[in-house]
C-alpha cells in the first residue's frame, strides 16, 4: 500500500479509535491538556500484563505524588491500539511493546516520542500455544494462528515461523486480540495462538507450548514491554515525567523486596489470584531505573544502550516483512532512548 494511503487508513483508524474513547477517560485531543479545576491532566494508556506498571496504578503511586494533577488511566488490548491513541493525541505516556514502538518510530508511523521505561523484558509470559497434536513450529503450514497485529507477539511469532523454514504466507494468519484470540480458541476456530498472560494462561490449559518469547530471544530477537512519552508532553512537564520515573522505579523495587504484596495489587488488577499473580509477575524480568543505565538496556548520556540496536534490528525484520516503509539508521532509535530523564531519577 502506498505510504500516503497508508497514513490516510491510520488516520480513520485514530479518528475512530478517538471517538471511541470515553471523554471523560481519555480526553479528546492533544490540545486537552487541562482537567477539572485546571489541573494538569495525565492521561497514561495500560495493558493488562502482570507487571509493576499495574502497582502504580494500583497504588496509586503516581496519584500520591502530583495532587495537584489530575491523573486517568486508560486501558488498551495492545500496542497497536496505543500507537492508534496517541497519533489521536488522547494519551500522553503508555504501555507498548517494543515492536509496536519500533512501527511507531519507523515510516509511515514517524510518532514524535520517547523511550522512557523498560516495563519488562518478555519471557515465558508470551508464547506460541497449539493444539495438542501439533508436534511442532514446522506442523503449523496450512494452519490458521491468531495473534494481536502489530505486537511483540506477531513479531515473535514471524520470527518463530521463519526459524522453522516457513513464510507468514504458509499460514493464515488472524489478527486478534489476547480475549479475543482465547475465545476462538474456544470455539475450535483457531489452531495456534500466540498470545500474552493473562489469557496465555487460558490457552495452555488445554494446549501445548511450541516456543517461549524468552527462547525466541536466545536466538538473537528480544522482546520488551516499553513505556514512551510524547515529545511534546516530555517537554511541557517534565517534573510530572520524573514523577512518573520514580513510581515506576518504586513499583519495580516493591516487586523485587515483596513479591507478594506487589502480586496482591496486580491480581486485583486483573481480577486473579494472589498466587497466580505472583506465577505471572515471575516469568517477566523487572529493571529498576539504575539497572536500566546499563550497556544492555536505555543507557546513560552519551552512551545510549544496546535498545537501541535491538529496535533497529526489529525495524530490519519488519520492514523484510513490509510492515513498515523504512529502516531509521540505529542513530535514530538512539535518539529516541529518555536516557537525559532517566539519569535525573535513577538512584
Amino acid at each position: 500500500m502506498p505510504s500516503s494511503r497508508r497514513r490516510a487508513v491510520l488516520a480513520a483508524s485514530a479518528t475512530a479509535l478517538l471517538l471511541a474513547l470515553s471523554t471523560t477517560a481519555c480526553g479528546t485531543g492533544a490540545d486537552d491538556a487541562e482537567g477539572k479545576g485546571g489541573k494538569v491532566r495525565v492521561r497514561i494508556a495500560y495493558q493488562a500484563i502482570p507487571n509493576a506498571d499495574l502497582v502504580v496504578k494500583n497504588q496509586k503511586l503516581l496519584e500520591k505524588a502530583l495532587p495537584d494533577a489530575e491523573v486517568s488511566w486508560v486501558k488498551f488490548d495492545s500496542g497497536g491500539d496505543v500507537n492508534t491513541a496517541v497519533i489521536a493525541g488522547s494519551v500522553d505516556l503508555g504501555l507498548l511493546g517494543s515492536s509496536p514502538v519500533t512501527k511507531g518510530l519507523s515510516a509511515p508511523l514517524d510518532i514524535p516520542y520517547k523511550v522512557l521505561w523498560i516495563h519488562d523484558l518478555i519471557g515465558d509470559n508470551e508464547a506460541l500455544v497449539a493444539k495438542k497434536d501439533i508436534a511442532s513450529v514446522a506442523a503449523l503450514k496450512g494452519r490458521k494462528i491468531a495473534t494481536p497485529f502489530g505486537s511483540t507477539s506477531h513479531y515473535s511469532l514471524l520470527v518463530a515461523l521463519e526459524s522453522a523454514g516457513l513464510k507468514a504466507s504458509d499460514v493464515t494468519l488472524v489478527d486478534l486480540q489476547p480475549q479475543d484470540a482465547l475465545a476462538a480458541w474456544q470455539r475450535g476456530d483457531i489452531d495456534a495462538a500466540y498470545v500474552w498472560t493473562p489469557s496465555l494462561t487460558e490457552l495452555k490449559k488445554d494446549g501445548k507450548v511450541l516456543v517461549t518469547s524468552r527462547a525466541i530471544a536466545g536466538q538473537g530477537k528480544p522482546t520488551a514491554d516499553l513505556g514512551v512519552v510524547t515529545d511534546a508532553f516530555a517537554a511541557k512537564h517534565p517534573e510530572i515525567v520524573d514523577a512518573w520515573l520514580k513510581a515506576e522505579d518504586q513499583a519495580v523495587k516493591l516487586a523485587k523486596s515483596d513479591p507478594a504484596k506487589a502480586a496482591g495489587a496486580i491480581g486485583a488488577e486483573l481480577d486473579l489470584a494472589p498466587d497466580e499473580a505472583r506465577k505471572q509477575l515471575a516469568e517477566l524480568v523487572l529493571l529498576t531505573a539504575k539497572e536500566q543505565q546499563g550497556a544492555p538496556y536505555l543507557g546513560r548520556p552519551g552512551a545510549p544502550g544496546a535498545l537501541a540496536a535491538n529496535l533497529h534490528d526489529a525495524a530490519v525484520f519488519l520492514k523484510g516483512q513490509k510492515a513498515i516503509d523504512a529502516v531509521p539508521e540505529q542513530a535514530e532509535f538512539a535518539k529516541a532512548l529518555a536516557v537525559e530523564e532517566l539519569a535525573r531519577v535513577a538512584r
